[in-house]
């Protein structure tokens, strides 16, 4: 598994950050998806049906599942604080993965773990 610091550089190399304050919405629930989200500095609520059901903070990503699948947003995200956010889309993350294979699998881990913990499915780690 790759380190935050790894994951906070790949972020931190791409074009164009995304600064947000604290309260406002990145995406909403049924939202088109076709980047996903990797924080640089601050924090990001994950809310379904108006519940946080997780804070993550810099060196996170959220939204993955833009990469898999244009379905719409299963969850809002909404910034807890002050925070400056990056963006890849498919062509971006395919070059990440080819300068980095490992960090495609911190990204799946961290979405397989994520929908665990959002959808109450038993973890794949039991």
């Amino acid at each position: 598994m790759i380190d935050p610091i790894t994951t906070l550089k790949i972020f931190q190399e791409q074009p164009d950050p995304l600064s947000f304050k604290a309260g406002q919405a990145i995406f909403e629930t049924g939202q088109p998806s076709d980047v996903m989200y990797g924080i640089i500095d601050g924090a990001v609520d994950l809310v379904i049906d108006g519940r946080i059901v997780e804070t993550i903070e810099s060196g996170k990503v959220f939204g993955v599942a833009a990469l898999i699948e244009a379905e719409p947003r299963l969850y809002a995200a909404i910034a807890k604080t002050d925070c400056k956010l990056a963006t890849l889309d498919q062509q971006r993350f395919f070059f990440a993965v080819q300068e980095l294979p490992m960090f495609a699998l911190e990204v799946m881990q961290s979405y397989a773990a994520r929908l665990e913990r959002m959808w109450g499915l038993p973890s794949s780690s039991q």
